[in-house]
């Protein structure tokens, strides 16, 4: 039966070719056609396989165990107190763990990305730190509040950025330089965050301090309601952007070539790597590691050149994922996921700068 005239049939897919010669899978919607490399997308959605394994069996533990068939139907239809588990207590906690890994995976890509030097994690050039000096300051003076320390982690996040990039600039911005200021900023700053902490009354310190370790623990549907629409409008600035960025990888001789604003550019993604992190930050506390680690683990994946962001966001879910469930339910205690992440990501940082320092010999 034929459509009515006047409307438009809506686009649909009309074929996934995975074997291509070229290495390259061809997504075509209606008149578009989306090229993806085959083992980027493989490794893609393995990767989101097991971050869905993961979040149902982190359902399923707890002081109160369930089956993985009992957490779905409780997900589904109403259990009672089982419900009320699975839905209020542990879902927020695994929905965060999947969308703050996924913000803080794509914006180190970015930062990576923009520097072209693995070591250029927000953890490292100091945005991290300074979104948590933010966070600290409007806790100290306004008092425990989300939304306020969204909005300090945000400026924060951002004050430090536009300072690290004034002092790194030199007619322009060289990655490695950046890595060097931010560095020192890093430095300063974590001063500060640790004076302000000796200089508030001790219960507010103690909040403060316990929040800086980096957890979980506390996220409720509140917090993923004011996070989600946050990390919509940053996600949305990347994807923007995302073109661009891939040609600033071949040299901004190549970009001006192309009519890639570089500056623009430039600008553009860092405020969105600051906004992922500054909305993870003021909600979880500094979650170092998984920025660091997410694009590098997902480079080495999929083999490409570059580093590919939504691979990346997939890779930061997962690792966040898992090690929020390590920190749960592995070690005695139960521990923030912060501590984790700090652990490991040292011993990874350690294994970085041995290959970065083999490469140079």
């Amino acid at each position: 039966m034929s459509a009515p005239t006047g409307t438009r049939r809506p686009p649909r897919v009309r074929a996934l070719v995975l074997a291509d010669r070229d290495g390259y899978a061809r997504l075509t919607l209606g008149g578009s056609t989306l090229r993806l490399r085959r083992r980027t997308l493989g490794v893609s959605l393995v990767l989101a396989a097991l971050v869905l394994v993961l979040g149902l069996v982190a359902m399923t533990l707890g002081d109160y165990p369930l089956t993985i068939p009992e957490a779905v139907r409780a997900l589904v239809s109403d259990q009672g107190f089982t419900s009320t588990v699975v839905r209020e207590w542990r879902l927020p906690r695994v929905l965060a763990a999947i969308l703050f890994g996924a913000a803080l995976g794509v914006s180190g890509a970015l930062f990576q990305t923009l520097t072209r030097n693995a070591l250029g994690s927000p953890d490292v050039i100091g945005f991290s730190t300074g979104a948590y000096t933010g966070a600290i300051i409007s806790i100290t003076v306004i008092g425990t509040n989300v939304l306020s320390e969204m909005v300090g982690a945000l400026l924060g996040g951002l004050a430090t950025a536009l300072l690290v990039y004034l002092l790194a600039w030199r007619g322009g911005v060289q990655g490695f330089r950046l890595i060097i200021v931010g560095i020192a900023v890093t430095a300063v700053l974590s001063s500060m965050n640790t004076y302000l902490l000796l200089r508030a009354e001790t219960e507010v310190a103690m909040a403060a301090s316990l929040w800086g370790a980096g957890t979980l623990s506390l996220t409720s549907w509140q917090d993923l309601a004011l996070a989600i629409p946050a990390l919509l409008i940053c996600g949305l600035l990347t994807a923007a952007f995302a073109p661009a960025l891939r040609q600033l990888e071949l040299g901004d001789d190549a970009a001006h070539a192309h009519g890639v604003r570089t500056e623009v550019t430039r600008l553009a993604v860092l405020v969105a790597g600051v906004g992922l992190i500054a909305v993870v930050t003021a909600l979880t506390g500094p979650i170092a590691f998984v920025a660091l680690a997410a694009p590098q683990v997902t480079k080495r994946l999929t083999g490409g050149a570059g580093l590919p962001l939504a691979a990346s966001a997939i890779t930061g879910a997962l690792l966040l994922l898992s090690a929020d469930l390590l920190a749960q339910h592995v070690l005695p205690g139960g521990m923030p996921v912060g501590v984790v992440t700090v652990v490991i990501g040292g011993l990874y940082l350690i294994t970085l700068l041995i290959q970065e320092a083999r490469a140079q010999l």
